[in-house]
Formats: C-alpha cells, sequence, structure tokens
C-alpha cells in the first residue's frame, strides 16, 4: 500500500456489490506515481499522489 509522501492519501477500502447483490470487500488504490522532487535544493525520490502533481504542491526536478 502506497502513501502520498506529501498529503497522506493512501488506500481507501469498501465493497463490491454484485447483480445478485452479494458484497466483498475491495481496495481503492490511490495513484501514487515515483517523482523525482526538488526539496531545498537537493533531489529526492518521493511518492506523490497525482492530484498533488497537477496541483504544483511539489516542485519536479528536471
Amino acid at each position: 500500500m502506497a502513501t502520498c509522501q506529501i498529503c497522506g492519501k493512501s488506500t481507501g477500502f469498501g465493497k463490491n456489490i454484485s447483480h445478485a447483490h452479494n458484497r466483498t470487500p475491495r481496495t481503492f488504490g490511490a495513484n501514487v506515481q515515483k517523482v523525482r522532487v526538488n526539496v531545498n535544493g537537493t533531489v529526492k525520490r518521493m511518492n506523490v499522489c497525482t492530484r498533488c502533481i497537477k496541483s504544483k504542491r511539489v516542485v519536479k526536478a528536471v
């Protein structure tokens, strides 16, 4: 289970519901990407969710 190192988003849990209304457990995985990030002038690899990448909470290393 990967978690975002910026906002803390991780796996969510829920149920699959069939047409017969049988319920089974399932997981909703967070869309987490491994990204090279500038942190205080140094380059680090971090697990970051796509929402943090889109909203520019992270500065990507070039």
